[in-house]
């Protein structure tokens, strides 16, 4: 089984500016010194923010199950390497999923599908899978999710625990085999762009 066609993720722009209001379509990145085993090193796409909590996905973290053992019907939509990925901490037993529309493409008035910001959406996993399969790039599917409760994520902010910056549509599909934080990091203008040389620790190598 196939699966989706890889986007030309170089179509996005290069740069990103640092903004550090959090919006749905929002990048949190760890910083250096978060060493909490669930979110080292890694770049969260907020879903939803809003005064009931926050609510996002980890975009970095592959399993080495394939969405095709789990949910067949989506096997050929999912994009490279194909693999559920592990969207944090809370319900691993549910599943989320995101896409992004294709450019001059529109989802809007597809049933089980709503926008996240520009062309990243949502999309309900009991859907109909050929009722968007012309109009996106890929899908990925994710197993749990990360949450904040109200005031949670804002403390954690405060101990700058995250840098918060805006993501480009091809964060949310890019190749697994990239380094993503370092990536996202890389692109954001001094000093921050320093941090992405921030070595890995021999012990997670």
């Amino acid at each position: 089984m196939g699966y989706a066609e890889e986007p030309d993720w170089y179509a996005e722009p290069y740069a990103a500016r640092a903004d550090a209001r959090v919006l749905p379509g929002s990048l949190l990145v760890s910083s250096v010194d978060l060493t909490e085993p669930a979110f080292r090193r890694t770049v969260v796409y907020v879903i939803e923010h809003n005064s009931t909590g926050t609510l996002g996905v980890v975009l970095n973290r592959p399993s080495d199950m394939q969405v095709r053992s789990v949910l067949p019907a989506w096997g050929s939509l999912a994009a490279r390497p194909g693999s559920l990925f592990i969207g944090g901490p809370v319900k691993r037993d549910s599943a989320l999923c995101l896409a992004t529309v294709r450019y001059g493409q529109s989802a809007d008035g597809i049933e089980g599908v709503r926008q996240v910001n520009g062309r990243v959406v949502m999309i309900d996993l009991d859907s109909n899978p050929e009722a968007v399969e012309s109009r996106v790039d890929g899908v990925r599917v994710f197993a749990g999710y990360a949450g904040w409760s109200p005031g949670q994520l804002a403390g954690e902010l405060a101990r700058d625990d995250w840098l918060v910056v805006p993501a480009l549509p091809s964060d949310v599909l890019g190749p697994s085999r990239s380094d993503l934080w370092a990536a996202v990091l890389r692109r954001q203008p001094l000093p921050t762009a320093m941090l992405a040389t921030h070595p890995i620790e021999v012990e997670r190598n």
